[in-house]
């Protein structure tokens, strides 16, 4: 079998992608792969790092503001669409995958009668999905009532496929205990903005440097962002003994096993993370990301008890007590673990597989 699978310009598009084509590749391992993204974004340099071919479109977003890149954007969309045409009929794929993203777009366009999935992330649908979803035979999504944004009837409840080392955390807490050089006598908050870091978390830490300095008994792995980090390296909350700050976090499953309360952004794929780690988490959703989705993606989990949320505009004043207060709480933060375990699914990216191959073999009947 031949797959082609379009998506990326963020972590959130490529790497469910990537999880895609493991699992297809599990279940036909003689198949061939071709992934199509957008020149110079993160998929660029993922895809091949996970071992798979990878060609590029001149394409990218439409500003919202009145811009002279805007210009530009109906000569990259025709060059993009008939780059796409190409790659498609020279390839001739049994099924093409997208996952969102600026490339998705021309080249699941160009994908005329050939079986077509969908993969959505969040619990509000993206724009080049929802215009691509009338043609698509079937949209994977991770959120049940997405029947809004697609149609019912090619509506498939996956989740989100994630990282197969998060999957089962059970005795790693000790590794990660060592590998960060934390206590183990020592309840740990992790903290987490992605790997460019986020602002208002880091503020909301800096600011709390007289409030973490009395809690002995705590102590705090903080992924500060390389981008952030020469600005807050030496402040005074990151020079506090039970305070350790690093710039990009290696090993995510050692840090989530080591952690006893995490502190995160709202996007998709770390929802679906945080659900499989089963801790008490505190969302902070960003405000900077289209249709505010990071607050929607998070209010499925509030509506279910299964995560506490700070709004972005009162992190620095409420987050760190907040965390400190959860952690006091036993009976809150075994209600928040429980319940946000049940949101799991940990198959996804297998269900997914299984969804695309079932659609393969009824279209060649």
């Amino acid at each position: 079998m031949r797959f082609i699978i379009s998506g990326g310009g963020t972590g959130g598009h490529i790497f469910p992608a990537i999880a895609i084509a493991n699992a297809l590749r599990q279940k036909q391992p003689n198949a061939e792969f071709l992934f199509v993204g957008a020149e110079g974004k993160i998929e660029m340099e993922k895809v091949p790092q996970a071992g798979y071919p990878i060609k590029g479109l001149w394409i990218s977003g439409f500003h919202r503001q009145l811009t002279v890149r805007n210009l530009m954007f109906p000569f990259k969309l025709i060059h993009s669409m008939w780059k796409a045409r190409r790659i498609v009929k020279k390839f001739k794929p049994d099924a093409v995958i997208g996952t969102g993203g600026y490339a998705s777009g021309p080249t699941l366009r160009m994908a005329s009668g050939i079986p077509t999935v969908l993969q959505e992330q969040n619990n509000y649908a993206g724009v080049t999905n929802k215009l691509l979803a009338n043609k698509a035979d079937k949209v994977c999504v991770a959120y049940d009532n997405m029947d809004s944004y697609f149609p019912k009837d090619k509506i498939v409840v996956t989740g989100n496929p994630v990282r197969q080392d998060i999957i089962d955390l059970a005795g790693k807490r000790k590794q990660g205990i060592q590998h960060y050089g934390l206590d183990s006598n020592k309840k740990t908050i992790l903290i987490i903005g992605g790997s460019l870091g986020a602002r208002t978390l880091n503020d909301s830490l800096r600011d709390a440097e007289s409030l973490l300095k009395e809690q002995y008994e705590l102590q705090v792995l903080w992924q500060c962002g390389k981008i952030y980090i020469d600005e807050f390296k030496t402040c005074g909350t990151a020079n506090l003994p039970h305070v350790k700050i690093m710039k990009f976090i290696d090993k995510m499953d050692l840090a989530y096993a080591a952690a006893d309360l995490i502190i995160s952004r709202a996007g998709a794929i770390s929802i679906s993370e945080l659900c499989l780690v089963g801790k008490p988490v505190i969302l902070v959703p960003s405000p900077n990301v289209a249709e505010d989705h990071q607050t929607k993606n998070a209010h499925a989990l509030t509506e279910k008890e299964a995560a506490l949320v700070v709004k972005d505009q009162n992190a620095k004043e409420t987050l760190i007590q907040t965390a400190i207060t959860t952690l006091d709480d036993q009976t809150l933060s075994h209600k928040l673990a429980e319940n946000i375990k049940q949101m799991a699914k940990p198959q996804a990216a297998n269900h997914i597989a299984d969804v695309i191959l079932k659609l393969v073999k009824s279209k060649k009947g």
